[in-house]
This record gives structure tokens, C-alpha cells and sequence, in this order.
């Protein structure tokens, strides 16, 4: 499948129905387009089976309670959904991407709460989340924008209107011929890419950045438990960008990216060493086991 995103063949799920792909649309006046009053989670299916596929609907439904967005379904209905998204289109290897949104109704300004609630269920088949940049380490460039404080907005949800920057940081990034961007937060601390968190090695060490105003990713998670069952040190911690040149390799992980070696960060470069290629190894097989 490829082309524009709005004209394929396929099903997408949307408020309990399968419609057909070029027929899903929603109407100009809807609250998401206006406000960002919208939440979702990306996923990706390994040979018919949705890697965590319950704890990210788990995560959706909170990222909607934080941003005072109840959204009206169940974990089991969410489940169901994309189950049936998957059967509809035919795959087995597949992104999956849950979206819950204020629509169009009785309220067109900030507030919202006369309107609707909706979900849709997409899927669509997508190799390397970088490209080449998977096998020769990605090459990031550093944003000027930072990650805010979550004293300026829920930062655990993981809701559209928090990627604005991220948008428009990856487009400055890859126009000085990087594949993403790396954010500072408020503080001034390492971040996290624009969609995907980050680790580092030192001396056979693991460190990542504490997710205090970062998402807490589920492959992040993933990747720390694997970390510590293969009796390595994990530090989460506050990095400060003075540490880059000391680290000796860097990764990236999230769903979309799975485990990305990194190259390079602005002028820091790293190696892609065998720490690298074990971890990305061993979350292969475990999305596929």
C-alpha cells in the first residue's frame, strides 16, 4: 500500500463501524481540528499479534481522562477494534494507529463537553520508522524547542497537541539532512527524540533520561526490563548535555522507531556497538516471539 494517505483501498474503523478508506472523513467544524482535544497510540502488529497491544489501550483511555476527554469505550472494545481493523485489511505485519477526538456538536469554542467523543482504528503496512538509518545509525540534530514542564500540560498523555513541536523540529532537522531531532527539556536536561525515547551507553552502562516530562514509552519500558534481566545497569536519570561526549553509544526506541542505533547528535558522534546491535536483537525476537 502506498500513495496518499487519504486515497487507498482498505477499511478503517471508525465509532464502531468499518467504512471504507476513502469514505472515513470528518466534518471542518470538528473540536480536535480547532483545539487539539485528541488522543492516540501508534502500534505495530508482528505476525498477527499486536506487541502490548493491551497496555497501549490501557494508555489511551488515561492519556484521555488526563486531557478531560472520557473516552467512551473499553479496554476489551478497544481490543476488539483493532482486531477487526487488522482482519478487515487483510494483515498480519501492520502499524496500528488508535485515535479518540472531540467531533463536531453542540460547542464550537474551547469548551467542549456537548460534544462527542469519537474513536477510528487505522492500519497500514510500514517498514523502518528511519529507513537506512536503522542499520547505519541515525543522525539527529538538536531542537531548539524544549520539552515543557508538566506544570504547562499533562506530558504523561500522549495527546496531538504535545507533537506540534515535535513537527516542526523534525522538519528543521531534515532539512539539515538528519533523520529526527533530540529535545532538551525545560530544564535544560536530555529529552527525548520527536517520537521516540533515548538511551545512551558508557562503559558498558545503560543510561536514559528520567520520564518526568517525558512520555514513559511502553517500548521504553520494554527495553529497561531487558536491559535488567540481561544483568545491566540501567540508570534513569537527569542527563545534562555536557555528558554527550561521554557516552560511547546511543539508541533510540519507540514503537514506530523499535531500536534505532544513533550516530550522531549535533556534533557528538557514537558508535553502533554490540550493545546496540544485542538490544535491537533481542527486541526482534521478542516482538516476534
Amino acid at each position: 500500500m502506498s500513495g496518499s494517505y487519504d486515497d487507498r483501498d482498505g477499511k478503517i474503523w471508525m465509532d464502531g463501524t468499518l467504512v471504507d478508506w476513502r469514505d472515513a472523513k470528518v466534518h471542518i467544524l470538528t473540536h480536535a481540528m480547532h483545539y487539539a482535544s485528541s488522543v492516540f497510540e501508534g502500534e505495530r502488529c508482528y505476525n498477527g499479534k499486536i506487541f502490548k497491544s493491551r497496555e497501549h489501550s490501557e494508555r489511551l483511555l488515561r492519556s484521555g481522562e488526563m486531557i478531560d476527554m472520557p473516552i467512551p469505550y473499553t479496554v476489551d472494545q478497544i481490543e476488539e477494534a483493532k482486531r477487526a481493523t487488522l482482519a478487515a485489511n487483510g494483515f498480519t505485519d501492520a502499524y496500528v494507529r488508535v485515535l479518540a477526538w472531540r467531533g463536531s456538536g453542540d460547542d464550537m469554542g474551547v469548551a467542549a463537553n456537548r460534544n462527542p467523543v469519537r474513536m477510528a482504528v487505522t492500519a497500514w503496512e510500514w517498514g523502518a520508522y528511519y529507513g537506512d538509518a536503522k542499520w547505519q545509525g541515525a543522525k539527529l540534530d538538536i531542537a531548539k524547542w524544549k520539552r515543557p514542564s508538566p506544570e504547562t500540560i499533562p506530558t504523561a498523555a500522549k495527546a496531538s497537541g504535545l507533537y506540534m513541536i515535535c513537527t516542526m523540529s523534525k522538519h528543521a532537522a531534515m532539512a539539515k539532512g538528519c533523520s529526527d531531532a533530540l529535545f532538551y527539556d525545560y530544564r535544560g536536561y536530555v529529552a527525548e527524540a520527536t517520537g521516540a525515547n533515548v538511551f545512551f551507553v558508557r562503559d558498558g552502562e545503560v543510561h536514559t533520561p528520567l520520564p518526568d516530562c517525558i512520555l514513559n514509552g511502553i517500548t521504553r519500558q520494554t527495553i529497561i526490563g531487558m536491559l535488567r534481566d540481561m544483568g545491566l545497569t540501567v540508570h534513569e536519570r537527569h542527563i545534562l548535555p555536557e555528558e554527550l561526549p561521554t557516552f560511547q553509544q546511543c539508541w533510540l526506541t519507540g514503537t514506530a522507531a523499535e531500536v534505532t542505533p544513533v550516530g550522531q547528535i549535533g556534533d557528538h558522534h557514537f558508535q553502533v556497538g554490540q550493545l546496540t546491535r544485542d538490544v535491537s536483537d533481542a527486541y526482534e525476537k521478542l516482538v516476534r516471539s
